[in-house]
C-alpha cells in the first residue's frame, strides 16, 4: 500500500519549548490516522509541519511524495485543509464563500453536492456568521473538500455537531475513505476515532508515546475502553 506521509525524527522547538520532538510517523493510502494528545501536546505543530505552513528544525516530511515547502502548488491542488475557523469576511455568504474557494482549484468538486451531503444545502443563500456553530463546523468540512483531495487535514471535526451529525459525518467520510481518500485527523472524542482510526499515534509533551491501531492500544495498555487507553497512554489519568 502507498505511503501518502512519511515523517522521520520531525522536531520543532519555540525558543527554549521542545514542541516536537524527534517524531516519527507513516500514513498509508487510503486509511484514517488519527493524531491524539492532549491540548498543548504538539499536534498542531506537528500538522503544520507536515503542511510545510511551519519550518521544522530538523527531520523529513514527504506528503503525496514531495517535499511540502519546495512543492507548494501541487500538495495546493490535491491537500484538503479543515481548520476550527478561518478568516472570512463576515457577511460572506455560503454559496461565495464555496464559489471562492472552487475557484482556487484546477478540478474541484461539486460544492453544491457537498453541502447536500453534509446536511448545508438549504444554507447557500445564507451568510456564514449566522450558522450554527455545528453548520458551520460542517461547512469547514465542506471547503476542505472541495479541492478533490487525494489527502484531507481534519481538526475536531465534529466539534459542536450533535450525536446524529456526527454519525452522519463519520458514514461520509467512512464512503469517501472507501473511494480511496486519505484522511488525517485530529480528535478528542475516542467514540470517533475508535470509529474511524486504521491507526492512531499518541503525543504527550511533543513526544510520540504509542504508535499503532485501536486494539494495539488497548492491548499496551490493558485497558478495554479506547478512552481508558488513551489515559493511560497520553498520561491524562495521572494528572486525574
Amino acid at each position: 500500500m502507498q505511503t501518502v506521509i512519511k515523517v522521520e525524527q520531525l522536531s520543532k522547538s519555540y525558543d527554549n519549548l521542545l514542541a516536537v520532538d524527534k517524531i516519527s510517523l507513516s500514513v498509508k493510502c487510503g486509511t484514517v490516522y488519527g493524531l491524539l494528545g492532549t491540548n498543548g501536546a504538539g499536534k498542531s505543530t506537528t500538522i503544520e509541519c507536515i503542511l510545510g505552513t511551519k519550518n521544522a528544525d530538523s527531520g523529513m516530511v514527504s506528503v503525496l511524495g514531495c517535499n511540502p515547502k519546495k512543492n507548494r502548488r501541487h500538495l495546493f491542488q490535491n491537500v484538503g485543509v479543515q481548520f476550527q475557523e478561518g478568516g472570512y469576511q463576515p457577511e460572506i455568504k455560503v454559496s461565495e464563500l464555496c464559489e471562492e474557494t472552487a475557484c482556487l482549484y484546477e478540478v474541484p468538486a461539486d460544492w453544491k453536492k457537498l453541502c447536500e451531503q453534509f446536511g448545508i444545502g438549504d444554507k447557500f443563500g445564507s451568510a456564514v456568521k449566522s450558522l450554527s456553530g455545528g453548520e458551520r463546523q460542517r461547512l469547514f468540512i465542506v471547503l476542505a473538500l472541495i479541492p478533490n483531495p487525494e489527502l484531507v487535514f481534519l481538526d475536531e471535526l465534529t466539534t459542536g455537531l450533535d450525536a446524529k451529525a456526527r454519525r452522519d459525518v463519520w458514514k461520509i467520510l467512512s464512503e469517501l475513505k472507501s473511494k480511496g481518500l486519505t484522511i488525517f485527523l485530529t480528535s478528542h472524542f475516542m467514540d470517533e476515532v475508535e470509529n474511524l482510526c486504521d491507526e492512531i499515534c499518541i503525543l504527550k509533551k511533543g513526544k510520540a508515546v504509542f504508535y499503532g491501531t485501536i486494539e494495539q492500544a488497548k492491548q499496551s495498555s490493558g485497558c478495554e475502553k479506547l478512552e481508558d487507553a488513551y489515559l493511560v497512554l497520553s498520561g491524562e489519568e495521572v494528572e486525574g
